[in-house]
């Protein structure tokens, strides 16, 4: 078989880093390939060059068999390679004929709204081209992403973690709309973190290592547990641990509403208190009203009815975020990059915001920057951020896992009394999903409440102490750990 693309013996070095070291990967038309590795493994870099981002230092790109040059992104996507990014591309304001008319300029509107309609029809997606990107909900936006790389004639399809801000349900019916786009003759590459992804929608697994290609194999000869000690180097198995100690309420929200946004089913008369020394997860398929109680209870939002209460503060349902950070609340938010680093600014000032506002690193008048940069690169080094190859870096050009961890570096710092963890492991790789983990549990167990929000159900079951189930932007039920997954599943689809 014929490869659509291959990288032969491909090296990449930033300064005196070397990201790829003689790295060989291939796809063939029909085929889906699995690329996996931890954060920083080599895997974007890679890709990357595929797409034209890059040059390589060393090593050659094949195309059908024939050596080619890819001179850039334009000329990768003249040449049939289309790259869909984790973090989506759109203008919310435009429509998504506007958005995939963006992506391929120069055409006619009539004829790529034809080309839109049969290729969606052909990938079983069915969308109206003149509603607003914003009004789509995440998974529709995902499939926008990859119909904009159709439209423009990508043959080589690369997916970059496709179903990391998705539900289940909505990332099971993504890998299927994949695994049809193999199916149709695209040669695509999947980029993940979940095993399970590259064990049941893959024909072939790549795994690499600080750079390096460390296995290539068919799904059929690999299981978790040998996919974890080649991606990692050490098996790691994760179990549930119980709380050691429930103390008083911390945290307590009544009868709290909140009209939705976007189509969005917002929320209706939510309440449930959280304890010191306590984990409660929030689940929920997507869209039921996860946005708006975590944009709530950051205080980016305003409820239209019911009280927020901090105990020792008080009243918070009004107050901003900087007044809940100052009494206590440490937040890592679904969007990284949207509200959890300035992507303008360094790796160290991202760090020492904390600080600076809480007085440690001195006043305006003298800031003590020696001190900052010094606990910035502790920080660093302890929870292992990745990619940062000096402190005056700009936090935009950290891979998003590093970015997720340099924000949860952050806010750790301090011992916060409430942490708030909206899909804290999402793109993260197992060794850094773990490493996570234990810090919401050691969070919990020196007797901090912690919100757990995610549409990851095996996350919520392996953290929380109890579960509240959102749906329909209700509360639909409440679980004490050990939960039963499918009373869970039924609450979880369950609407008055």
């Amino acid at each position: 078989m014929t490869n659509a693309l291959r990288l032969n013996s491909v090296s990449k070095s930033f300064g005196g880093f070397k990201a790829l070291d003689a790295v060989d990967f291939s796809v063939a038309a029909g085929e889906v390939h699995a690329l996996l590795g931890e954060n920083g493994a080599g895997k974007s870099t890679l890709m990357n060059i595929a797409c034209g981002l890059y040059a390589p230092d060393d090593g050659q790109i094949e195309m059908g068999g024939q050596p080619v040059t890819i001179a850039g992104a334009r000329d990768a996507a003249a040449k049939g390679i289309g790259m869909v990014h984790q973090h989506f591309k759109l203008v919310p304001a435009f429509t998504v004929l506007e958005n995939i008319l963006l992506f391929n300029p120069g055409r006619p509107a009539e004829q790529v709204a034809q080309q839109a309609l049969t290729l969606a029809q052909k990938i079983g997606f069915d969308i109206d081209l003149g509603t607003p990107a914003g009004a789509l909900g995440i998974s529709e936006q995902q499939r926008l992403e990859i119909l904009k790389v159709l439209v423009a004639g990508a043959r080589i399809v690369i997916l970059d973690e496709p179903t990391a801000v998705l539900s289940e349900e909505d990332g099971q019916a993504l890998m299927q709309l994949v695994r049809g786009l193999a199916d149709t003759g695209s040669a695509v590459i999947l980029v993940t973190h979940k095993l399970h992804e590259a064990l049941y929608h893959s024909d072939r697994i790549t795994v690499m290592r600080q750079g390096r290609k460390i296995a290539e194999a068919r799904p059929g000869d690999m299981d978790p547990a040998r996919l974890t000690e080649l991606i990692v180097g050490e098996h790691i198995v994760e179990e549930p641990e119980p709380s050691p100690h429930v103390g008083g309420t911390r945290i307590r929200l009544d009868k709290v509403r909140m009209r939705g946004d976007r189509g969005r089913k917002g929320l209706v008369d939510v309440s449930f208190e959280v304890k010191d020394g306590e984990i409660y997860g929030i689940a929920g398929v997507s869209g039921n009203g996860q946005t708006e109680l975590a944009e709530i209870l950051m205080g980016l939002g305003r409820p239209d009815a019911g009280t927020i209460e901090i105990a020792g503060h008080g009243d918070v349902t009004h107050a901003g975020p900087a007044h809940r950070r100052r009494n206590g609340l440490a937040c890592i938010p679904v969007d990284r990059y949207r509200h959890g680093l300035a992507g303008g600014i360094t790796v160290a000032d991202n760090y020492a915001i904390n600080g600076a506002l809480a007085g440690r690193y001195g006043n305006w008048l003298w800031f003590n920057r020696r001190r900052a940069r010094s606990e910035a690169r502790d920080a660093i080094r302890t929870f292992d951020v990745q990619g940062v190859r000096n402190l005056g870096q700009k936090a935009a050009l950290l891979s998003g896992g590093n970015a997720q961890k340099l924000v949860i570096a952050r806010e750790f710092e301090g011992q916060p009394d409430v942490v708030l963890a909206h899909s804290p492991s999402r793109g993260l790789d197992v060794r850094a999903g773990a490493a996570v983990h234990d810090r919401l549990r050691a969070a919990r167990d020196r007797g901090a409440a912690v919100i757990l929000i995610s549409e990851d159900l095996d996350e919520v079951m392996l953290l929380s102490d109890r579960i509240g189930v959102l749906a329909g932007g209700r509360l639909s039920a409440e679980f004490k750990a050990p939960a039963n997954r499918p009373e869970i599943g039924a609450a979880m689809v369950s609407h008055e």
